[in-house]
């Protein structure tokens, strides 16, 4: 049975992710996109996946340099545009972090960042698969998360009394 790619791709719109940036240096020139294909692969060695469109700018970017990973905060919904490729989305331009040496530099007010060297790519299909090995990763903030969910960006439900209890890793 042929699988439809509209509702595949519907059906997988039902799955909310998180929003990241993923960027890297070309010459002195850092460079992003708007990913929301990010996941953890490792934690021995530490390990993180993402996922570009084979056409993609990015792709053709990222292959064999490192990158960092910038997840962003309910607050950078204006940031996500930008790399989504919509340079007339409102806000200040990004402010660029300085790339530690050999690393990519990295997003200022991400709540969280990975800084990667390049571990791996792998043919998925229409994508490619970046594995990065993490070398730095940082943490600044609690800020809410942007989710992106059926084809558009969110914030994350409002957490109080109905917050669910905190499951163990297994």
């Amino acid at each position: 049975m042929a699988i439809d790619p509209q509702q595949l791709r519907t059906c997988l719109g039902y799955f909310a992710t998180g929003v990241t940036v993923v960027s890297c240096l070309v010459g002195d020139t850092p460079h992003g996109a708007t990913v929301n294909a990010f996941t953890a692969v490792s934690l021995d060695p530490p390990l993180v996946l993402v996922s570009l469109s084979r056409t993609s700018k990015a792709a053709r970017l990222l292959a064999g340099r490192p990158f960092t990973v910038n997840v962003l905060s309910e607050e950078q919904r204006d940031l996500a545009l930008r790399f989504a490729g919509r340079p007339e989305a409102p806000g200040t331009p990004p402010a660029w972090l300085p790339a530690p040496s050999g690393l990519a530099p990295a997003l200022g007010g991400a709540p969280a960042t990975f800084s990667c060297s390049p571990w791996a790519s792998y043919d998925g299909g229409d994508h490619v698969l970046f594995l990065g090995r993490v070398e730095r990763l940082a943490h600044h903030s609690e800020a809410g998360p942007l989710l992106f969910y059926r084809g558009s960006f969110h914030s994350a439900l409002t957490r109080g009394a109905h917050e669910p209890a905190h499951v163990p890793a297994t």
